[in-house]
């Protein structure tokens, strides 16, 4: 798994960037948030996410680890994939979109191209419990007593590597958790490919 990549900026453009790394070229899809944020230098570091597909092996890259969050978040809602998670948050920073999923505010989220209502309803329902205010008023951030530990997150990529969905694997790694907290990576999945 690619956590992030860091070199040389060899091509931009508002959607796509390609990185040098050692001697490779890393093509990397980007939100226009990131595109403003590495615009106009010679070397970037972006956090990756990998969608891998039968099809196609697609890297989509973050200036920063708070915007690779919520697009994670956002693709584990049945029916949002990686194309319009990246429209999403190109449309709207990740504090809007928090701050927009625990007001509970539909119309934001409508307003962004091939999110229709039940969509957006979908986000905010899945989501809401993930995002809260901050007590000083300021935006909100993602709860992580809500959130997989790192040992959850770690069982989830690899069942959705070995072909199973993201959201019925994360479900099913919660439950197992909250029934044994204490079980290892390798516990979790074994005991997950039982339930899945």
């Amino acid at each position: 798994m690619i956590d992030y990549i860091k070199g040389q900026i060899a091509e931009l453009t508002p959607t796509a960037t390609t990185i040098e790394c050692n001697g490779i070229g890393y093509q990397i899809h980007i939100s226009l948030n990131t595109y403003g944020a590495i615009n106009g230098q010679e070397s970037g570091k972006l956090y990756i996410y990998e969608s891998i597909r039968e099809d196609a092996h697609v890297l989509f890259g973050f200036a920063d680890k708070h915007e690779r969050e919520i697009f994670l978040h956002l693709i584990s809602v049945s029916g949002v994939g990686p194309s319009t998670a990246r429209v999403i948050v190109s449309t709207y920073s990740a504090k809007e979109l928090e701050n927009a999923i625990a007001t509970g505010n539909v119309a934001v989220l409508q307003s962004v191209k091939g999110i229709g209502a039940k969509t957006a309803q979908r986000i905010i329902v899945d989501l809401k419990g993930k995002v809260k205010f901050t007590d000083d008023g300021s935006a909100p951030q993602l709860s992580a007593q809500n959130d997989l530990s790192a040992i959850g997150h770690s069982a989830v990529s690899a069942l959705v590597m070995l072909g199973f969905v993201q959201v019925a694997s994360q479900k099913v790694v919660a439950k197992i958790l909250k029934e044994s907290p204490s079980l290892s990576v390798e516990g979790i999945i074994k005991e997950a490919l039982k339930r899945l």
